[in-house]
């Protein structure tokens, strides 16, 4: 639920409407304003607490922590009062903590900017404070009249609820370039960062004051679509190697305006419009050279996959031509054991994930040692049970061997003389800790069988993998009826 939802119950339908339709364009407000943008909302007679906060993405915030809920009175913030009590706009300085930094608290002079919200009827239902740093303030004093006219207009539009579109924008950032262009296509304002990215494009002269259609290298259709319909639009656009990611956002102004309160009629009339010119070349460029790797390492994996499935089918043409059921035995295991980490080559040729699921790599092992070793009269039955765990690409592999080596232990010593029987897998994730177990209901162990003291190879490279690569532990445990393989270790290894 909305902040301001349960904050402002004391609203009716209509005014908590037009209250959530400005909180969801605060957060461009506060990008191009370079501010902080506090929603007020009166809680007693001389009280009022912030219910939505929208931070800039394109200068460092003000406030170190959440501001919302936090109440002031009139002798904090008597700005703010005065909007929500009288309807009046003001601007003033306040000194007021703004966080905590090493333990410390901090404070800072802020220039904050109050304007009232008016709900049906005219009725006050909320006040927004725009707060900006003494730096900032300046350096909007210091800029051009067409672009302070310009951020009054937005500023006032977006707080009587009249911005479209600007749910679909992403956040401005602090080298995004500005300009504004009146509705008949003149620039009258282009900030350094813009200048510099039209004179990358070959464009060296003067652009105030030149219609927008004079820059022809450029596609201006975003903003034609945005001073014509009079909502926000975003796109990209390349020109030659260059790509741009634009914002074109419309300045709307009211036909009338009453003295006093500023609510005007409710007619209003597209005045202009603010470009906001990202340029996204460099990314993008960083973007196909990181696919261009992933690419190259899948088909190396690709191959490696193929090159083990390739020595292990010359193993098995090996297996089948030796005289001694030993040899073919030792064959068959060294082929599994590459199958098993043929596995994990195959599922990143196929993904781009740096993770793995090991419940999709366990099921593929038992498909593998269900063909390749199960006798097809046999009745044993190989089951998986428990959910889907990712593990990075190592740790993965080493899940692969150790399952594939506690199934084969389990088919040739649980089931030397019976063929009917069921072999589980069973994997458990408790948050910081992975559990496999391979659970068989074969013959058991030996009364006297002691793992540190079996001669058992595959036994031996489970407790290697489990202790060494993992950093966890390897057990056997007699059941009622066969035999219990755990490997436990810790999930970030």
């Amino acid at each position: 639920m909305s902040s301001v939802v349960q904050r402002c119950r004391h609203l009716n339908k209509e005014d908590l409407a037009i209250l959530l339709k400005i909180q969801g364009d605060l957060g461009i407000l506060a990008d191009l304003s370079r501010a902080d943008v506090l929603l007020y909302s009166a809680c007693e007679t001389d009280r009022a607490m912030v219910v939505f906060q929208a931070r800039p993405h394109s200068i460092l915030p003000i406030y170190d922590e959440s501001m919302v809920d936090r109440q002031i009175t009139f002798s904090d913030g008597p700005a703010v009062l005065r909007a929500l009590t009288e309807g009046r706009r003001g601007q003033m300085e306040v000194r007021r903590p703004i966080g905590k930094r090493a333990g410390q608290a901090r404070t800072a002079t802020i220039v904050q900017e109050t304007y009232p919200i008016f709900g049906q009827g005219g009725r006050i239902i909320a006040a927004a404070s725009i707060e900006t740093n003494l730096i900032e303030q300046e350096r909007h004093r210091r800029r051009s009249k067409a672009f302070r006219q310009a951020m009054r207009r937005f500023r006032e539009m977006v707080l009587a609820g009249r911005l479209r579109g600007a749910e679909r924008l992403t956040p401005l950032l602090e080298q995004d370039g500005l300009m504004i262009v009146d509705a008949q296509h003149h620039i009258e304002y282009v900030s350094e960062t813009a200048t510099s990215l039209y004179r990358n494009l070959g464009y060296a002269g003067v652009l105030l004051k030149r219609r927008i259609e004079d820059l022809e290298l450029d596609d201006h259709s975003l903003l034609l679509d945005a001073l014509e319909h009079g909502r926000c639009y975003e796109g990209e656009v390349k020109v030659g190697d260059v790509v741009w990611i634009k914002k074109a956002i419309p300045l709307l102004t009211r036909r009338n305006r009453l003295v006093g309160g500023g609510r005007g009629d409710g007619s209003w009339r597209i005045q202009g419009a603010i470009l906001v010119i990202h340029d996204e070349t460099e990314t993008r460029r960083r973007q196909e050279e990181l696919q261009v790797k992933v690419t190259m390492i899948r088909e190396i994996h690709h191959r490696v996959k193929n090159n083990m499935q390739t020595i292990a089918s010359l193993l098995r043409l090996q297996s089948r031509r030796a005289d001694s059921e030993e040899v073919r035995r030792a064959l068959q295991e060294g082929i599994n054991r590459i199958l098993s980490v043929a596995v994990i080559h195959e599922f990143l040729a196929h993904q781009d994930a740096r993770v793995i699921n090991i419940r999709d790599v366990s099921q593929r092992i038992i498909n593998q040692v269900r063909e390749g070793v199960l006798d097809h009269e046999c009745n044993i039955r190989l089951e998986l049970q428990g959910p889907n765990i990712y593990l990075p690409t190592q740790p993965a592999t080493v899940c692969a061997l150790v399952i594939n080596e506690l199934l084969q232990n389990a088919l040739e010593h649980g089931y030397d003389r019976q063929d009917v029987g069921t072999v589980t897998v069973k994997l458990h994730d408790s948050g910081d800790q992975i559990t496999i177990a391979v659970e068989d209901d074969g013959l058991g162990l030996p009364g006297d069988f002691r793992l540190e003291q079996s001669n058992s190879l595959g036994l031996h490279i489970v407790k290697t993998l489990a202790e060494g690569d993992l950093k966890g532990k390897f057990e056997l445990r007699g059941r009622d009826k066969g035999v219990s393989a755990i490997v436990t270790f810790p999930k970030h290894t």
